[in-house]
């Protein structure tokens, strides 16, 4: 399968785009983290292989994409967008009419928050809940592995410790002093299946590679979380994390040139576990993200024939099925 998606990835983006002349030109992000870079080389590889579009890959971050419409104009589609770094200054395009949403490219979104092993959670039901691990701290290890400082994460997770009076159960909090430490304190924990307790965030390569349960903090509450996000709030409260919205956008001017390519990116989703399993295939190959897309292509067929047309559809598996 290695060796297909390398094949495919360096031959199939060779195939004349002429094929289907109704497609024009089209610039698209690639965000500068992993998951963005996949969702993009998979974008890519459906418009240029099944709709014979020219497409030109943009590098940026989310602030600067977001600029560049409000000021350009460009690119035509911005993808893997987490709104909730955004600010205003989304908003404020979408309300002078520049840019669409069209699709939430991850679904439910960006998780994150504190989880245990999966083998952990089946062997002690009761550790589920937080309120069944700090009536058990012992069966965590006695410790929760916080984010490092300066993370939006550290901050929230310090605020809930604060609310949960979490030490005060005989859990010491560690502060890991970077995501590489809270990588490998999960990584090392489960592959001796010890006990795991700590915060995480997905897609991301451990939740793809190890299976982990998240732990019910209790119901999310929008303004208990929003105050958590501050760390001089006085009064922290008990609230789950969100899903954060991430989204695929449009901008108005393409959705009018390219109607079927803006229909195409608005079916065009990804599950979170998906994506996060994905980017673990990725790490265990030492693959491009460009392989990763010929990978996913080749092995969920069922799941991308739904999001193009016809044409596009039977152009994409005689591709993908010539070698």
């Amino acid at each position: 399968m290695r060796k297909l998606a390398i094949g495919l990835a360096a031959g199939a983006f060779m195939v004349p785009a002429a094929a289907n002349a109704d497609c024009g030109e089209v610039s698209i992000t690639e965000m500068n983290w992993a998951s963005a870079s996949v969702v993009t080389s998979v974008s890519k590889f459906i418009m240029e292989q099944g709709y014979g579009c020219e497409v030109t890959v943009v590098p940026s971050d989310t602030v600067p994409a977001v600029t560049s419409v409000a000021e350009n104009g460009e690119p035509d589609i911005v993808t893997e967008l987490w709104l909730n770094s955004t600010g205003d200054a989304y908003a404020r395009l979408e309300d002078q009419g520049k840019i669409e949403r069209v699709a939430k490219v991850l679904s439910p979104g960006g998780v994150e928050g504190w989880w245990i092993p999966t083998y952990l959670a089946e062997e002690y039901p009761e550790l589920k809940t937080i309120e069944g691990i700090m009536k058990n701290p012992e069966l965590v290890g006695g410790r929760f592995n916080n984010c490092p400082s300066g993370w939006g994460c550290r901050v929230v997770s310090d605020n809930l410790v604060r609310a949960l009076d979490l030490e005060s159960s005989g859990i010491e909090v560690f502060n890991h002093g970077s995501g590489e430490t809270l990588a490998t304190s999960m990584a090392a924990a489960y592959e001796n299946e010890e006990p795991w307790f700590g915060y995480y965030w997905g897609p991301t390569v451990p939740l793809g590679k190890y299976e982990m349960t998240r732990v019910d903090l209790g119901e999310y509450k929008k303004d208990i979380h929003a105050a958590n996000q501050n760390q001089d709030t006085a009064d922290p409260g008990v609230s789950d994390f969100p899903a954060a919205p991430v989204l695929t956008s449009v901008t108005s001017s393409f959705k009018e040139r390219e109607p079927e390519i803006a229909e195409l990116m608005s079916n065009i989703s990804f599950k979170t576990a998906t994506m996060s399993a994905l980017l673990a295939w990725m790490d265990e190959n030492n693959a491009s993200a460009e392989e990763a897309a010929v990978h996913y292509l080749t092995t969920n067929k069922d799941t991308w024939s739904s999001w193009l047309n016809d044409d596009a559809r039977e152009k994409l598996a005689s591709v993908l099925s010539a070698s």
